[in-house]
């Protein structure tokens, strides 16, 4: 089995004080990338846990830097980049992986409380991957992991701010990795499950022994090499188990001839078939979906 290396190569991972990033950024350093381990957070004796994460990737006789800034500014987002380049003249690879939740169910939910997961999640997203995307631009070559959430997805009990922002970055994604195509930059998002610090009180203690946050590093570590050549994924990871989710649409109906009008008792009728999802398909544009449509096409 031949060996994903990334010498030479150069990785900013953000959130990666503890919990599943930590696991990304020691794979990728012990697999020889220059390794910029961004968190804000500090440990119970008050000491940053990114700077002890960049301590054991260095005293395991790899490369890494620190970095203490938030994703949630630009300013913090350029920073971030200019510790890579600081440290190591480049930036090849970037995880978006920093996170918090504050859950609420709806109707109690602050506006702080949405303001706040929207700002890491979504806003932290925009910040920190556009000064990483210019920079991958210039050097034609690039990988980007965004993490997206099932909550997203699929809707989960009081997590509506961040179930929409987690949909806002798979948005975010679907545009991006049309913009950067032509310069070689692959742009995919990842859904996993883990017990990490973040999730703690989600779980039952028999399944926080089976999601392991190391588990989801195989498939990540995958998208963020040379080798993979595909963009503009989704994929859902959880114990071992990894699955390509997507946006699909069904095959639809098509009512009338685009001249007449179409009242609501003809949706009404062929309801059934219009919510139908058999032989769904994902697309790669918003333009394709229109592809369907038979009266565009002259099916």
């Amino acid at each position: 089995m031949s060996k994903i290396g990334f010498e030479n190569r150069v990785a900013v991972v953000t959130g990666a004080g503890e919990g599943i990033g930590r696991d990304y950024a020691l794979d990728l350093a012990k697999r020889g990338a220059g390794v910029v381990v961004n968190d804000i957070g500090r440990d119970a004796e008050g000491k940053s846990t990114a700077q002890k994460v960049a301590e054991e990737i260095i005293s395991a006789g790899g490369r890494a830097a620190a970095s203490l800034d938030s994703v949630a500014t630009m300013a913090g987002g350029q920073k971030i980049m200019e510790t890579a380049l600081d440290h190591f003249g480049r930036v090849d690879i970037l995880i978006n992986n920093a996170g918090i939740l504050r859950d609420r169910t709806f109707m109690k939910m602050t506006e702080q409380e949405w303001d706040e997961v929207i700002a890491v999640h979504l806003k932290g997203a925009f910040c920190v991957t556009q000064p990483a995307v210019k920079i991958m631009k210039d050097n034609r070559y690039g990988r980007i992991v965004f993490t997206v959430s099932s909550s997203g997805l699929y809707g989960a009990f009081g997590q509506a701010n961040y179930g929409a922002a987690k949909m806002g970055v798979i948005g975010l994604m679907n545009s991006l990795k049309l913009e950067t195509a032509k310069y070689n930059i692959k742009v995919n998002a990842v859904a996993p499950n883990a017990a990490t610090a973040m999730t703690r009180g989600v779980f039952p203690e028999e399944v926080i022994r089976r999601i392991k946050p190391g588990f989801n590093t195989p498939l990540v570590t995958f998208l963020c090499s040379e080798e993979n050549t595909d963009s503009g994924m989704i994929f859902t990871m959880s114990a071992g188990w990894f699955a390509r989710s997507a946006v699909v649409s069904g095959r639809g109906v098509c009512i009338g001839d685009t001249v007449r009008d179409i009242p609501a008792e003809e949706v009404r009728d062929e309801f059934d078939r219009i919510k139908s999802l058999e032989n769904a398909l994902p697309f790669d544009s918003a333009g394709d979906i229109y592809s369907l449509g038979r009266p565009l096409t002259g099916r």
